[in-house]
């Protein structure tokens, strides 16, 4: 397992409309992959790879494999007269794990490093109620530690802001932020490439903008491209950890792919699920259901826009989502590979 590109991946700054480094690592990486490779004026990175092998009296001829590209992250919206940057989220942050956190500003003219920290009192001088209040993201700032005239030089309302933080090798585990959703390429790419020469199907890849803000892109591309299949590739939640009653656990790690019977954005085509599921058997590829109280993937756009077609979502077990230290397993990740080429290929 490659686990130096995933490295690549979950390090290169990327938030919902700002998606371009990304394709930009995936065009590097699959240079010569394709039949067609582009990107449509919405940001979504659009490859073909033509079937190889069709199967004899397929009713289904095309599939869309969508791979969200963009991660959690703000916006600069103001910079004071001190010279701090207040912030403005593009995807959903839970705030108790914003604190002193070390971050990056990507700027047209560099990347900056910086400090993101609520605008508050030092708790040696705060009261007891100021102590307790959970801050919102409005009240978080970003000092850039320059004087303010050059911070004004460098930075304007607009330019992005990510957390910065390694990805690392834990044991079994990958260890990083935005496994949400650079997890999805990662699977999805080394699915097409363990399939490439042997698929049965016509296979268009999108890297998808800006999902964790409505699923904007996939809707796009479902509605340009056709194909009587769709796949979304995500993380889910693994709910596996002290805190949580085992009935509460969406997937565990370490338990295989998760195929998702239903989210808050869509119900997976029963036929196309029952296929899913007897492959892995058939295969031996260790998998596990997985129904999403709240949340949703590049499936609901998939399923509601464009031509009617069967879909689904195949979801990599996720712990600490929406925070710096996503954690996945390699098995897990192997396992989606795994099953998904295995379809591609019509086995």
């Amino acid at each position: 397992m490659d686990v130096k590109f995933l490295k690549e991946l979950t390090e290169t700054p990327g938030i919902p409309g700002r998606e371009e480094r990304v394709r930009e690592l995936v065009k590097k990486r699959t240079q010569g992959w394709w039949d067609e490779l582009y990107e449509d004026a919405f940001g979504n990175l659009i490859g073909l790879v033509k079937a190889a092998k069709p199967k004899r009296g397929q009713k289904e001829r095309s599939v869309i494999i969508s791979c969200h590209l963009d991660q959690i992250g703000f916006y600069v919206r103001y910079i004071d007269d001190e010279g701090f940057l207040r912030i403005h989220p593009a995807g959903g942050f839970d705030t108790r794990n914003l604190f002193a956190r070390r971050v990056k500003v990507c700027t047209a003219n560099g990347d900056l490093q910086g400090i993101l920290n609520p605008a508050t009192k030092p708790i040696h001088i705060a009261s007891p109620e100021e102590r307790n209040k959970i801050p919102q993201v409005g009240d978080f700032m970003v000092d850039l530690c320059l004087p303010a005239a050059e911070v004004k030089k460098k930075v304007r309302p607009g330019d992005y802001v990510v957390i910065e933080q390694t990805t690392t090798e834990m044991g079994q585990m990958v260890c990083g932020q935005c496994m949400d959703n650079r997890i999805s390429p990662f699977v999805g790419l080394g699915a097409i490439k363990a399939a490439k020469g042997k698929n049965a199907y016509n296979i268009w890849f999108v890297g998808s903008a800006q999902e964790e803000v409505g699923l904007r892109g996939a809707q796009v591309a479902a509605q340009a491209l056709e194909a009587e299949v769709g796949i979304a590739i995500d993380v889910t939640l693994a709910v596996d950890t002290p805190g949580a009653k085992k009935e509460e656990a969406i997937t565990r790690l370490g338990e295989g792919v998760a195929i998702k019977i239903m989210d808050s954005s869509s119900i997976s085509t029963r036929s196309l699920l029952e296929d899913f599921v007897a492959l892995a058997e058939k295969k031996k590829i260790k998998y596990q259901y997985e129904i999403l109280t709240m949340g949703g993937t590049d499936q609901g756009a998939l399923q509601r826009f464009g031509q009617p077609r069967r879909t689904i979502t195949l979801s990599i077990p996720c712990r600490y989502v929406h925070t710096v230290v996503e954690t996945v397993h390699k098995d897990d990740l192997q396992a989606s590979i795994d099953l998904l080429a295995a379809w591609l290929m019509g086995e």
